[in-house]
């Protein structure tokens, strides 16, 4: 007796069968709740320098440019958003 034997013999079991999956299927879709997108914080770095007297283009160049790459290198996953120098 093989596996599908049963299911050709009795043909209205096997479509009751199927549709009361299909039923329970579409029941258990609505019924259950499933955050499809769950709500995470992602890992973020501030560095705040200062340099009295020094132009923002300075500070970028000479302070933020090179505090970034090492800052961002030793953690995972660390996305760079936004880089902001300000004259005090």
């Amino acid at each position: 007796m093989s596996v599908s034997e049963p299911f050709i013999r009795r043909p209205i079991a096997t479509s009751l069968l199927g549709i009361a999956l299909l039923i329970g299927g579409w029941l258990g879709y609505f019924a259950l709740p499933v955050s499809a997108l769950p709500q995470v914080d992602f890992p973020s770095i501030q560095v705040t320098t200062q340099l009295p007297g020094a132009a923002p283009d300075t500070m970028v160049s000479l302070v933020t440019a090179p505090l970034e790459p090492p800052a961002v290198r030793n953690s995972d996953r660390v996305l760079m958003r936004q880089r902001m120098s300000t004259q005090p």
